[in-house]
């Protein structure tokens, strides 16, 4: 865990994904939210740098990070789950069609 024991950042107050601050196993974490701490359980394992969905998230929902909308859900994301691009589709790629 870092020095502020946590091991997972949400970049904004808005955004349904937290990013790995380093390689993390299945099972509890701590994210850093602002000026707080919450707590959240990952499914599977988490490579430093990747996303985790914070909640469920349904197919054909947009998934936010930044505050923006960076695609949406392209199958089903459980809470805890790994979010890339096996079930993330992006929204720029369908507006360059």
């Amino acid at each position: 865990m870092s020095e502020g024991g946590w091991s997972a950042v949400l970049i904004h107050p808005d955004d349904d994904v937290a990013v790995a601050l380093r390689a993390l196993e299945p099972g509890a974490v701590r994210v850093r939210r602002g000026d707080a701490v919450i707590d959240a359980t990952l499914a599977e394992p988490i490579a430093l740098g990747h996303k985790f969905a914070l909640h469920d998230i349904a197919p054909g929902e947009p998934v936010r990070k930044y505050g923006d909308s960076i695609g949406v859900a392209a199958s089903a994301i459980k809470t805890g789950a790994h979010v890339h691009v096996h079930n993330l589709r992006s929204e720029r790629a369908r507006k360059a069609d």
